[in-house]
């Protein structure tokens, strides 16, 4: 069963002052190798996609000092991601508009009571769940920026669908988008975690037009290809059918890859130079950190606590200073103790794998 949630927050309650550190008038530079805006899913039988990532140049926060946690490494990005900043990929130049007062989500297919909900139905019928939750985009590369960490707010799929009745011989569920686009989710997989969730808010507000309102789905340990936006119908199905992007050659089960990202390298004071970012594998959470310097021995590095089971993590590492230009080097477990996967693969089909590695003149 899925661990216990913490108290709800706001994600906005999360905001965090940045720091700024310099040293001798010079701040440490830091060259991400590696990184990029990330590929849209590759085009294929005349499919296109557009992709949203956040813009170049964005100052990054951390979280306060004064929580009684691990202080993250100056430059580390948000632990919860704005959502001016939050990526998106989609399959058309231009997201739908849907007017909330016309909009219902039919549940259709092998239920004894087909249902036509509206917005407010599932906002007031249904136990609201909050959680923070990490998604990221299957195309995103090592070190990418398509992935982000929020408060979502939602209905258990598994309520709505004990109201609707599952029928004895029924085993998938046809998602359907108001864009055209559809994704198959196995019942097998959603009575397994009650943590799948229809999702109408975002960082305490509804969602907005472009990030799928009024509806969208949440799976955990998915990649973003696996959990449709725009939602305006679920259809209950006796057999399989391949999803819009596991039509078009990306992976059928698209399970979230273990990655660790380098996202900051500063000298903190004359003697320490503090390294930092995040580890992540979907809801298998992660264990254990390390960095290596120049080829050197992989050395531990610390943890912050995430913020739920379903985000990453935030690491530190101090390191005593030496001048001159360094090679860093990171990678992570997942909970079990999993290494992830260090050999170098493009995210087509199933998601990208390899070291993230960093170089710092300081």
């Amino acid at each position: 069963a899925p661990a216990e949630e913490p108290a709800p927050l706001s994600a906005g309650q999360l905001e965090r002052r940045r720091f700024l550190i310099r040293l001798g008038g010079a701040t440490a530079a830091i060259t991400v190798v590696g990184a990029g805006l990330g590929a849209a899913l590759t085009r294929r039988e005349g499919s296109s996609s557009v992709a949203e990532s956040p813009p170049e140049g964005t100052p990054t926060a951390a979280p306060s000092a004064d929580d009684g946690l691990l202080e993250p490494a100056p430059g580390t990005r948000p632990e919860t991601t704005p959502i001016e900043r939050h990526y998106r990929i989609d399959i058309n130049l231009t997201p739908p508009a849907i007017d909330e007062a016309d909009w219902r989500l039919r549940i259709t297919g092998m239920v004894d009571n087909p249902l036509e909900l509206t917005l407010d139905d599932l906002r007031n019928n249904y136990e609201p769940i909050d959680r923070f939750i990490t998604l990221e985009c299957i195309s995103n590369r090592i070190g990418g920026n398509l992935i982000g960490t929020t408060l979502w707010t939602g209905a258990s799929l598994q309520a709505v669908l004990a109201d609707a009745g599952v029928q004895e011989g029924a085993a998938y569920i046809r998602i359907h988008a108001r864009d055209g686009f559809w994704e198959i989710l196995p019942l097998e997989t959603l009575y397994a975690d009650e943590r799948i969730m229809l999702t109408y808010g975002m960082d305490g507000q509804p969602l907005q037009q472009k990030h799928g309102f009024p509806l969208r789905i949440y799976i955990p340990d998915r990649f973003g290809m696996k959990q449709p936006k725009w939602i305006t119908e679920l259809e209950v199905m006796a057999t399989y059918d391949q999803g819009y992007w596991v039509e078009r050659g990306w992976d059928e089960e698209a399970r979230v890859r273990a990655t660790s990202v380098i996202d900051t390298v500063q000298a903190i004071d004359e003697n320490t130079v503090a390294i930092g970012g995040i580890a992540y594998a979907g809801a298998r959470g992660i264990s254990k950190v390390e960095v290596q310097i120049d080829e050197g021995e992989w050395v531990e590095a610390q943890l912050r606590p995430p913020l739920s089971d379903t985000t990453w993590v935030i690491w530190r590492y101090d390191w005593p200073f030496e001048a001159g230009a360094h090679v860093f080097r990171v990678r992570c477990y997942e909970g079990d103790g999993t290494p992830q996967i260090e050999e170098e693969n493009d995210p087509h089909p199933s998601g990208a794998t390899g070291i993230h590695t960093a170089i710092s003149n300081l």
